[in-house]
């Protein structure tokens, strides 16, 4: 579904950014990224959906290879920022319909998909009001519908829970695990561990652009540890490497 050969991606007059990123992220794949603040986490995912360019290595999309057919990858996927960066002149349905337009879902099929959504996250009565007038979490629904409303193959997700009311974040996870079990797959970054510990079937914990580990959650907890403890226990001996 997903594959990260290779990847590179300093920033000039920086050492910030990814160095050698190597992921596979196969269908039914619910994959945890994993970092402190800086690691390279966004830097990744921007680089995956085509924001930002890389310097050396491959990104595949379905075996697509993103430099060479970017269209063709970017239809296939759902990007959700940490931080939504909305049109705030526009209403909520006018913003789900230009994004329907773009990826050039059929009338009834987004009509269909937005009634749907629209009731699942209960804003359906807002959809009417100007974006401008939403609070965050709002903002991040509808964020989340947009993202949903083509019925992507693969959702790239940044800090997907950050806003979200627990029933809404209840409701994500479902969706998350449905597209999964249809045969899609979700990349996404989190803070919260233990919600990654009991969502992900995968994970992988970046340090300073750098992989440290990766692998099957049930094999790295197998030992009764928390996610938690096993990523302090990753990074502190990958500090104690490099010093």
């Amino acid at each position: 579904m997903l594959t990260l050969e290779h990847v590179t991606k300093h920033y000039k007059g920086s050492q910030k950014g990814i160095t050698d990123l190597s992921l596979y992220i196969a269908p039914g794949d619910i994959y945890g990224f994993i970092g402190h603040n800086g690691a390279g986490k966004t830097t990744t995912l921007k680089c995956i959906v085509g924001i930002q360019g890389f310097d050396s290595g491959t990104i595949y999309i379905n075996g697509i290879d993103l430099n060479k057919e970017p269209l063709k990858c970017k239809q296939q996927i759902a990007y959700i920022p940490d931080n939504p960066d909305l049109y705030e002149y526009l209403t909520g349905i006018q913003y789900l319909n230009f994004i329907a337009d773009i990826f050039q879902v059929k009338a009834k099929e987004r009509k269909e998909q937005i009634q749907k959504y629209g009731e699942a996250f209960e804003i359906i009565e807002s959809l009417g009001d100007l974006i401008s007038t939403y609070s965050h979490g709002m903002k991040q629904k509808l964020a989340i519908i947009s993202a949903l409303v083509h019925q992507p193959r693969l959702m790239v997700l940044d800090e997907p829970f950050v806003g979200l009311d627990p029933k809404a974040t209840i409701i994500l996870k479902d969706i998350m695990r449905k597209i999964c079990k249809e045969g899609g797959a979700i990349f996404f970054s989190t803070h919260v561990l233990d919600v990654a510990e009991r969502l992900c079937n995968k994970v992988a914990i970046i340090k300073d652009g750098s992989l440290v580990t990766s692998g099957n959650m049930e094999e790295l907890i197998k030992q009764g540890k928390s996610l938690e403890t096993i990523f302090m226990e990753v990074i502190k001996e990958n500090n104690a490497n490099t010093n």
